[in-house]
């Protein structure tokens, strides 16, 4: 994530403890912009209340692993190739 000149998602910090992250493919005023509220829990751990259905964990060590879980869910560049499956020849009528 650290090598896309302009990140899709973006890190704001609202408060000493509570950070947003926002989706830069939406504007301000709609409401997918923001995708998750994080929270500062203790020390060494976040909370992490998500605006979309996304398949991630609620809590994680801090605010920079969140951003970085939520680019490569979404990322669909970075995901898996597909894998091959072997077809069987068509069967012979008898």
């Amino acid at each position: 994530m650290s090598g896309d000149p302009e990140p899709r998602y973006v890190l704001h910090r609202i408060t000493p403890s509570e950070w947003v992250i926002n989706d830069r493919r939406y504007g301000a005023d709609d409401p997918r912009h923001v995708v998750a509220c994080v929270y500062e829990y203790a020390e060494t751990e976040v909370e992490v209340v998500w605006l979309r259905d996304l398949p991630l964990a609620v809590r994680y060590s801090n605010a920079y692993e969140v951003l970085e879980e939520v680019a490569r869910v979404q990322d669909p560049s970075r995901a898996t190739r597909p894998i091959a499956i072997p077809h069987l020849p068509p069967l012979l009528a008898t």
